[in-house]
């Protein structure tokens, strides 16, 4: 994922939402969310490159996502892919916190996690490498630090607290991963990209010759049950493949 606004404890009926956006070259080759087929306990996309994932639930209810951290000219070898971060959790049965302490963080890449079960959401980056439980709130990661005051976060933020609180559809949700407003040259973010790539991705949808929104997910879990809906789109920025998905928690 590039971009991931969520929300716990905000609403009456959905304790848990989340709204994501997957940034990618299009050349990379990816199936849509699906059940595994190797896990048929897990519904989530796949890149068939590396055979992780950016995003995914189980039938347990549980989630988890993944973004990169922006680190232009910083080389590091990466023993794993990032993608095998959610893809090992919902596959295994550990909680989220021992999940997170198990991990060998120094083998990855610049990440961020995020992940969600029974006992509540959890955080951790190999860039700031305190686990944190988050509280109730409305919060976004994007490829910076934890609810970095991102333009495209901020902005996020207030639409998906105004969303909520107007009657959380499906189709609103969606309109907030769709917006392509890109920020103003004097408050976008300098994470040491080109000044007209960072602003590129600076909206919450992206789109350019190569790279861009490859897919978008909306996430709604209540007490007894899930709903995953993801919208894929093509080099053009179209719509394309729509999935939905509603699992029982425990069934």
């Amino acid at each position: 994922m590039c971009l991931i606004l969520f929300a716990i404890d905000q609403h009456d009926d959905y304790p848990f939402v989340a709204i994501a956006n997957r940034d990618e070259f299009y050349d990379r080759p990816t199936r849509s969310a699906h059940w595994w087929e190797d896990a048929p306990s897990v519904f989530a996309g796949r890149d068939l490159e590396a055979n992780g994932t950016w995003m995914g639930v189980d039938r347990t209810g549980r989630f988890a996502a993944v973004t990169n951290v922006r680190e232009p000219g910083v080389k590091q070898e990466a023993a794993l892919t990032r993608g095998d971060l959610p893809r090992r959790f919902l596959q295994g049965n550990l909680d989220a916190k021992t999940y997170l302490q198990s991990l060998a963080i120094d083998r990855y890449a610049g990440f961020n996690l995020l992940l969600a079960d029974h006992s509540g959401c959890w955080f951790l980056s190999n860039r700031d490498t305190s686990i944190r439980k988050i509280p109730a709130g409305i919060y976004g990661v994007s490829n910076g630090y934890f609810d970095e005051p991102w333009p495209k976060l901020e902005t996020g933020k207030r639409a998906l607290q105004h969303c909520l609180q107007a009657g959380t559809d499906t189709e609103s949700l969606f309109s907030i991963l769709l917006d392509k407003d890109q920020a103003s040259d004097d408050v976008l973010p300098e994470t040491g990209m080109p000044r007209e790539f960072e602003r590129l991705l600076s909206s919450r949808f992206i789109h350019s010759n190569k790279y861009g929104t490859r897919a978008s997910s909306v996430l709604l879990r209540s007490s007894n049950k899930l709903s995953f809906t993801e919208r894929n789109f093509d080099h053009s920025g179209t719509v394309g493949k729509i999935i939905s998905e509603t699992i029982f928690i425990g069934s």
